[in-house]
Order: C-alpha cells, then structure tokens, then sequence
C-alpha cells in the first residue's frame, strides 16, 4: 500500500466522482466529500432502513446534555465508569443519528473495555431518523464548526486530564478523525469504520493519536486508492496508522445491513479492543 506520487494518479485520488450519479467532491474537506454521496441513489440504496429497535441499557447508560463552546448545548448517551477515571471513548454515530443501535455498540465498547466512560455523541443534535432521504439530507446539513464545538464541549465535560480514544461508523468514521485531530493531546487513539480520511496533511501533523483504519476493499465510496493516499498523507505527517482491509462492502459491520459480514465484523472487533486496550488503562 504504498502511494506513488504521480501526477495521473494525483488527479485521480483529489478529484474523485461518486459512482452512479456523476457527483464531483474536488477540492473540498472531508466533511464535505462525504456529504456528497449523500446526493448518490447508489449509496442511499446501500443503507437499509434499520430495523425497529428498542435499547434497554443493562449497563447504566443515559442521555445528558453539556455545554458546548459556542454558546450552545449538546447532548450525549453517558456510560460512567465504575470507578474513578480519566479514561473515555467517545462514539460517533452513523449518518441515522444517535440512534438505538449506536447505543447498544456504546454499551458493548463499555462492557468489553472494562473501567472506562463512554459517551456517545448525538452530532446531528436532536435529530435522528430510520429514513434515507431523511439521513442524507441531515448528513448534508451537518457543519463541521458545529461538530467540532460538540466534540470541544464533550472534552469539557470529560475533565482536562481526559484520555480519549474515538471510534465511529461511516459518517461517524470520518468524525471520530476529526475529533481526534479537534481534541490534540487527549486524543489516545482513534477508529476509524469506513469513514471519509482527512486529506489535509498539515491538518494531521496536528493529530496526536494513533490510528487504526477498517475499511472494505470492495467499496464504491471510501476507495482502495482513498485508503492509499490516506496511508500515504499518515506517513508524510509523520503518523502512526494500521489498515485493516476486508474483501467486504461498505457498511459490512452492520448487522441490520443485508451485506452484514458476521466474520469480518468480529475479526475487526478483536482488532478494536486490543488498540483501545493498549492505549487506554
């Protein structure tokens, strides 16, 4: 997975076109590039409407809501450790909203990583839907300045000697990224499920976590050459990132999806739990 810096190959990995439907996502922040598959029938078609769902948490958990420093409120499933500790993961949702299934992930990560709180944060505040169009049209409207002061405003809460690893599913994916970039030296470690990488080199000599990426080699939208360049733009920064790739697609870790991978899905969990773990004590 090494990257070749040619000036075909360039143009192919900076201006890129979401398959299907002709969409153009050149030169702009991640954020955005992802936003635009949300434009893409293709890749609406590809999420399943998630099946009805109640979480019950058997592990204590809870919504709260927290300032954010743009003078707003935000709001955020709780899971507080047991006992006293500076350690934290903070969930990203998918492009649903905090929904219930991301909850019951919040409440396994809780259970599986022992004395740890866990936060999953609701970045579409408020709004969560079992709809596509619905989705992609919150996913669209998503500002990243708005994201960032959540993820500030959660840090806040967390306490300033916070350790904070991050993990999160496609939209998420991307976000957990930039919220370890955002957060700096708390930032302990940081998933990444088949999310948008950021591009901007200078923007990841900033980030002070590793990385560990899970993407799908069978992918129309985070491409075998998206993942290259990113693994290319780590090494340049002078960064830490293992790829994990799997002969799956996009969205393989969802068991509410029809291509839901049961082996793929577990292998990459395994591979969570030992980086939070050697990063998180």
């Amino acid at each position: 997975m090494k990257f070749i810096l040619t000036f075909a190959f360039s143009l192919l990995v900076i201006c890129s076109f979401a398959q299907g439907d002709n969409i153009t996502v050149c030169h702009t922040p991640a954020t955005e590039k992802f936003a635009t598959f949300a434009s893409n029938k293709k890749f609406n078609s590809e999420h399943p409407v998630p099946l009805p769902y109640k979480h019950i948490s058997q592990e204590g958990g809870k919504m709260i809501s927290f300032k954010t420093p743009d003078g707003q409120q935000a709001n955020g499933y709780l899971l507080k450790a047991k006992s006293q500790t500076d350690n934290w993961i903070f969930v990203f949702q998918e492009w649903w909203g905090l929904n219930d299934y991301i909850k019951k992930s919040s409440d396994q990560l809780y259970k599986d990583l022992g004395n740890v709180n866990v936060i999953a944060l609701d970045m579409y505040d408020g709004k969560v839907t079992a709809d596509r169009d619905s989705a992609a049209t919150y996913m669209q409207q998503f500002k990243q300045d708005r994201g960032n002061a959540i993820v500030l405003g959660a840090l806040s809460y967390a306490g300033e000697d916070a350790k904070v690893g991050t993990i999160g599913w496609c939209f998420g994916g991307g976000q957990s990224l930039q919220a370890s970039i955002t957060i700096g030296d708390n930032a302990a470690g940081c998933v990444i499920y088949y999310g948008m990488p950021e591009e901007d080199v200078d923007r990841l000599k900033s980030l002070q976590a590793d990385v560990l990426g899970i993407f799908a080699s069978r992918e129309d939208y985070i491409t075998p050459e998206i993942v290259q360049k990113f693994e290319a733009n780590m090494k340049k920064a002078g960064k830490d990132l293992t790829v994990k790739n799997y002969d799956a697609e996009h969205g393989f870790a969802n068991p509410s999806n029809s291509i839901f991978d049961k082996a793929a899905t577990e292998d990459a969990y395994k591979h969570v739990l030992d980086f939070f773990q050697a990063r998180i004590k």
